[in-house]
Parts: structure tokens; C-alpha cells; sequence
């Protein structure tokens, strides 16, 4: 597949290190909530730089969404986007990604790691079909929640999160642990969605198997 220009509508920060930006959408672009493309910057230097990013908006929406985590200490992609201002050109290519609503569960994500579970409970807002699902999010502080208004509004006392770096009323503090975890799911748990950084998902899987649940319950992105 060619490469295609889209141009960048809108772009902000919306935490500390984490951009939204919004772009115009081609024709016939199609993807499914939870999956993603690989992006570069349409300009000199930038084009063969291609990195992963989730879509946060809705196949049906006339535009694109992405939130993106950035790092400004490095020259990097995440960097140059920092940089960037409306009517600037990004460059998309195949849709790609593992990660699909398969039916009711438990979401675990740990900071950047939720950009899927974003356009998934869009979508499922859109059908008024939220109970039930829970997201137990990771993260350092509560200045690193991203999006959390948003998902307070959308799953209520289904939103559980914890930080590790700070202690704060109605917060979990540490990292997920399994008698953490055990307080929100079981084996007769029918989907556990993961995604974050991979010292995470390692000790996710570990902490899940000794909790009885099924590997095939799992639904995370193919390594």
C-alpha cells in the first residue's frame, strides 16, 4: 500500500507528554476500533521513519484521532510531533493490530497501553453497551491519566485505577498485583484485554495464569 497524506486538523496536549491530534481521513480508510497503522512525518527526513500508533477515533467518524505518548529527551518521531502544527502533513499506512472487542471482560492497561481500549469503548458507548466491562488502568501519578474525565463519565465505578509513584485518596497505590487483581475478576472471567509496556504484560500473564485464567482468554496484540 502507498502511503497516504493526511493533514493534521488539530494538535494539543492533552497530559504532560501525551499529544491528540486530529487529522483529515482518506476515502475508503478502514480500520476496527482497537486496531492501528504505522505514521510518519511527511517531511524531509521523516518519511521512512515509521512508528505504531492506535486509532482513538471511530471507523464511522469523518476524521482521525491518535494519542500518543511522547519523549521529548530523545531525537525521536514522538519528538517531531511535538513540533508540529495544523495544516502539517503525517503520512499513514496498512491497518494492522490483534486487539478487538471480543464480548464483556476486564480491560488492563498501563499508561500509553490504553490508546485501544479508547476507540473500543467509544464504539461500545455508541451502542449503549458499557455494562459490564470494567478498566483497571496503571499508571504513575494522577497527572498521567489519560483521558480520565472521559472514562469516569463513560464506566463510572468501572474505572479502577492505581498509581505507582503516588499516594492519593480513592487511588489504589503500588503496581497490580495478583490479590489486586483477584478483587475485580476470576477464572470464569470470559475476556481479559491487556495492553502496556512489556514488563508489564510479562507479569500480567504470569499473574493471570496462577489466577486460573485461560490463555485463550487473553486478547492482546500479537507479538
Amino acid at each position: 500500500m502507498k502511503s497516504l497524506p493526511v493533514k493534521i486538523k488539530s494538535i494539543k496536549l492533552i497530559t504532560t507528554d501525551v499529544l491528540q491530534i486530529v487529522t483529515t481521513k482518506p476515502h475508503r480508510y478502514n480500520f476496527l476500533p482497537g486496531q492501528a497503522t504505522e505514521i510518519s512525518i511527511n517531511l524531509e527526513g521523516w518519511r521512512e521513519e515509521l512508528r505504531p500508533f492506535t486509532f482513538t477515533s471511530l471507523p464511522g467518524d469523518e476524521h482521525l484521532e491518535f494519542v500518543i505518548k511522547t519523549y521529548v529527551e530523545r531525537d525521536s518521531v514522538t519528538g517531531k510531533l511535538l513540533t508540529l502544527k495544523k495544516g502539517d502533513e503525517l503520512l499513514l499506512n496498512e491497518v494492522f493490530g490483534a486487539i478487538e472487542y471480543k464480548g464483556k471482560g476486564v480491560f488492563i492497561a498501563g499508561g500509553a497501553g490504553i490508546t485501544p481500549f479508547i476507540s473500543i469503548f467509544r464504539f461500545l458507548q455508541t451502542r449503549n453497551d458499557l455494562a459490564g466491562n470494567k478498566l483497571i488502568f496503571a499508571n504513575k501519578t494522577r497527572a498521567d491519566i489519560i483521558l480520565k474525565n472521559e472514562f469516569e463519565r463513560m464506566l463510572g465505578n468501572n474505572f479502577i485505577n492505581i498509581l505507582s509513584d503516588e499516594k492519593a485518596d480513592g487511588y489504589a497505590h503500588g503496581k497490580i498485583s495478583e490479590d489486586f487483581l483477584r478483587s475485580y475478576l476470576n477464572s470464569s472471567c470470559k475476556n481479559v484485554y491487556l495492553c502496556g509496556p512489556p514488563p508489564m504484560m510479562e507479569s500480567l500473564e504470569i499473574q493471570l495464569s496462577n489466577l486460573g485464567i485461560d490463555q485463550n482468554s487473553i486478547v492482546q496484540e500479537e507479538v
